[in-house]
């Protein structure tokens, strides 16, 4: 890991950042301004393109840089150049905010899973403890699996995805996570489901939840695996939640496929908004786990985020239906 430290800043107005590519739609600083206004830090947050990892150390390593939420396509990448991972940030493989510690060092840890687990719980409690699916197997999933498996108790896990070689090295990375100690069962199955018959001889999951671009699927495995989808979503006996990660555009082509199944569906704006009190607590206080943002200041906040997705003409356009073939 690098061990270069960033530069001391030379006046107290820092920036926050969203660090990835394609961030300039985001709504997330609207959100993120508002709270850095109540708490009175001098503080601004920015939506930052960066084409390279490098670009996006080069920003971490600034003299104004307080902390970033690390996006699509550096949040496995990003690790390798940090100066430490928190163990939780290890176990998931997977980075999505950066803070800097007592001593000055960028720290990585993910908070993703919170985001994931809180919007299922806010839209049903009922899938704890039943099968689950993933849609997708890149980064993001690895904070799907966490909290499914370990946090809600899914017992299996299904997977499908255009791409085996990601599904493996998503089982791969997630065998620890799942590991039970003295037990040679792990605490939850990962089972990669490539058709519909297949499919048919799992009892169908309660949470859904994407983890990949909004897309036409093109390819006979991008096919199927929207077969598979809506496979479940239809012969499901008792509808579940199906929460999309992705959220440009706001209503996806999945979501809109779930909800004409009678699904409930879950933005993927939604996630921000649970992962707020964890990201100010390593932003501002790393050596205290004491609460930094109310649940008031919390609940105003998130306002100003579902006002700014409704309003955004960056996330608010049409997209056609997706064709199960």
């Amino acid at each position: 890991m690098s061990q270069s430290q960033p530069q001391a800043a030379s006046s107290s107005t820092k920036k926050l950042h969203l660090i990835g590519i394609g961030v300039g739609h985001s709504i997330a600083p609207i959100m993120h301004n508002y709270i850095c206004k109540s708490l009175n830090k001098p503080w601004t947050f920015v939506a930052t393109e960066a084409p390279t990892i490098e670009a996006a150390m080069a920003l971490m390593k600034a003299p104004d840089f307080a902390g970033a939420v690390v996006t699509m396509p550096y949040k496995k990448t990003v690790m390798a150049h940090l100066d430490g991972l928190d163990p939780l940030a290890v176990k998931l493989g997977a980075c999505n905010n950066v803070y800097i510690t007592a001593d000055g060092k960028l720290q990585g840890t993910n908070t993703d899973w919170r985001g994931i687990k809180g919007c299922l719980l806010a839209a049903s409690d009922k899938g704890v403890g039943k099968a689950a699916m993933i849609v997708g197997a890149g980064g993001a999933s690895r904070a799907a699996v966490y909290a499914l498996a370990v946090e809600l108790r899914c017992p299996v896990i299904y997977v499908v995805n255009r791409d085996d070689q990601e599904v493996e090295d998503l089982i791969a990375d997630t065998r620890a996570m799942l590991s039970i100690p003295g037990s040679d069962e792990p605490l939850c199955k990962i089972v990669q489901l490539h058709t519909v018959e297949q499919a048919s001889s799992f009892p169908a999951p309660h949470y859904i939840v994407g983890t990949v671009p909004d897309s036409v699927p093109n390819t006979d495995t991008e096919k199927m695996t929207i077969r598979i989808f809506d496979h479940y979503l239809a012969s499901a006996k008792e509808r579940g939640v199906f929460l999309d990660m992705c959220f440009k555009p706001r209503i996806t082509r999945k979501i809109k496929l779930a909800e004409r199944h009678g699904w409930q569906t879950v933005e993927g704006t939604e996630i921000i908004g649970h992962q707020i009190y964890e990201q100010y607590r390593v932003w501002i206080t790393p050596e205290s786990e004491d609460q930094v943002v109310s649940s008031k200041l919390a609940g105003e906040a998130w306002e100003t985020l579902r006002t700014a997705a409704t309003e955004s003409k960056g996330i608010n356009f049409e997209v056609d239906d997706l064709s199960v073939v």
